[in-house]
Formats: structure tokens, sequence, C-alpha cells
């Protein structure tokens, strides 16, 4: 439980702490994407941990900017997304944060039913390389992972983490969750390629992954048969992972010379191995971290909240006085 201070926490620092692997015999399995003569995803998944990378330089700021939330009150957007992740059924939960980063995250947090680790991305790597940052915690369990950067409003009853955690262990394999997202904005997202699943509406077995690929390159390799054109399968910020993703990190990291490590390159890897799907949620996504993107998540919000109508009305009479103010005057009457 976290009541303004965090239990279970750990640092990482330049130098990494010894990593919790699994034995010799499992580690090779994994890498293989095989468990003991069966597909890793045929293998039991059960997922009772998240991770959330909340390291980036430009964005580390946009989850502690308060927002209304739809009961009313007002919160850090990460309280909302820890929310998000207590609702799928999670108590154990990863952030990783920037160096000085903790406290100000810790008492977002605080009060919540829920246990907290901190671990610090020393250096900016990248987002696979934060992702990485997480591979103690992980240890050799199947997990829930979320940015922070992102607000995630369900359409339904279920909640948008919980559809992802409930289709994970149905299949028993890593799922993505995607939106069908237009041609433009492929720029800030990655994406994904493939095919329907026989007799689902909503999940896709992934073929390929790209990072915020170009329109031509999404053209060439991430068609989707059955959606509308000039759309494509981009992700969500909600992953549940296998931890055969920590093992294909490491191998990313290794050969990156020093560079940024990115997660797709590691998510495309992860489907040649493995069974990995996509599914497309009843929900919405909404990045903060785009122009208008805060104000946008926020309307968002309210238009889902028990304060719709006020909102509205408050709409509309901006719009009204904008409208007046802009009719010629007609001078006084004659």
């Amino acid at each position: 439980m976290v009541n303004g201070r965090t239990a279970g926490s750990s640092r990482v620092t330049g130098r990494q702490a010894p990593v919790q692997r699994p034995s010799g015999r499992l580690r090779r399995a994994v890498v293989s994407g095989r468990v003991w003569g069966r597909s890793l995803g045929a293998a039991l998944v059960r997922i009772t941990k998240a991770v959330i990378t909340a390291a980036g330089r430009d964005q580390r700021n946009l989850p502690l900017q308060a927002i209304v939330d739809h009961d009313g009150a007002s919160k850090p957007v990460l309280r909302v997304t820890l929310e998000e992740v207590l609702r799928a059924g999670i108590r154990e939960i990863c952030l990783v944060v920037c160096p000085g980063d903790r406290e100000a995250f810790d008492r977002a947090a605080a009060g919540l039913e829920a246990t907290l680790h901190f671990v610090e991305q020393a250096e900016p790597r990248g987002y696979g390389h934060a992702l990485l940052c997480a591979r103690e915690f992980v240890g050799g369990d199947a997990f829930l992972h979320l940015v922070s950067d992102h607000l995630f409003i369900g359409l339904g009853p279920t909640s948008c983490a919980r559809q992802v955690v409930e289709a994970a262990e149905t299949a028993s394999c890593a799922v993505s969750a995607v939106q069908a997202t237009r041609e433009s904005k492929l720029p800030y997202y990655g994406a994904v390629g493939g095919r329907r699943v026989a007799g689902s509406r909503r999940l896709y077995e992934i073929e390929n992954v790209l990072e915020k690929p170009t329109p031509t390159q999404a053209e060439q390799h991430l068609v989707v048969p059955g959606l509308r054109a000039g759309h494509y399968l981009c992700f969500f910020g909600i992953h549940a992972l296998t931890p055969a993703i920590m093992l294909l990190l490491e191998a990313e990291l290794r050969a990156s010379a020093g560079q940024a490590v990115s997660l797709s390159p590691s998510l495309a890897e992860l489907a040649r191995r493995e069974k990995y799907l996509a599914l497309e949620l009843a929900g919405r996504r909404y990045n903060l971290g785009v122009r208008y993107g805060l104000f946008t998540a926020q309307l968002a919000l309210a238009m889902e909240g028990r304060e719709r109508d006020e909102v509205l009305a408050q709409i509309v009479e901006v719009l009204a006085q904008r409208e007046a103010a802009a009719e010629p005057d007609a001078g006084p009457a004659s």
C-alpha cells in the first residue's frame, strides 16, 4: 500500500544492478521463442505486474499535469493512469523515472491501494532502454506496460488496460492495444501490420512492426485488410508483454553502439519468434505531448464525466459569445 511513501522501491544508476534472469535452460528457450517444446504464446499468461515509463526528457512533466477526471476530481495525469492499472486488477507497479523525479511522482501517487517500485533511467538511452530498466522488477513474468504521456478512456464498462489484460490471458500471448489512425498521424506512433484473427472483429495477428513509418512505408508493409483507406493500426500505449521482450531489448541494447534504443524493433522480433496479437480497443487514447493534447484529453474526459452537461453549456456559451463579437455593429437605430 502506498500512503505518501513507496514500498519495495529500487534505483538503477549508470551501472546496472545484477539482473534476475531465467535459468539457463529457460533463457535459451525464451530467446528461441519456445518453452520446453511449446511456443511461448501457448504457455499460461497471468499478469500481476505493470510497468509505466515516465522518463522521457521532453515528456517527463506531462504525467504531473493536473486534469479534471470524469468523477469531477482534479488530479495528476499520473494518478489517472495508475487508477487505470488498478481497474485492470494489478496492484504491483513499477515507475521508470528520470533521476530526481521520484519525489514528485511519489506525491502524485500518495494514498493509492498499490505497491509502487521506482527505477531511475540514469541515461537518456531511449524508450526501449527505459522499459529495460524495469527488468529486475519484471523478472520472468508477463507484465502490463503503459506509457505515461497518453490518457486512456474506455468506451464501455471495461477499462482499456483491463481489455488488454483479458485478451492476453485468454490468448496466452503478448497483446498490444492499437487504434485505427489516419496516416497523417503516423509520425507520432509505432504501427503494426498483419491480418485479422479468424472469427474475431478486434484481434489481429501481428506480422510487421515499424516505428513512426512514413506513409509510403505504411502502404508497403502495414496495410491491414478491412481498415478504411488511409488508416493504419497504430499503438495505443498499452501492451501486455511476455518476459521475452526483456531479452530482446538486452540484445538490442548490446547492438546499439551507444545509440538510443527503441521498443518497436524488439516488438517486431517478438512477432517473428512467438504469437503476438494486436487488439483494437473499445476506447480512445489521447497523446498529451502533441499540440493541444492536454486540452483535447481534458475535453474527452469531461464528455465522459458527470459534469458533461455543464461543460457543454460552457462551450456553447463561449461559441455564442464569439459569434456575437464577430457580428458587425449595425449602428444606432434610425
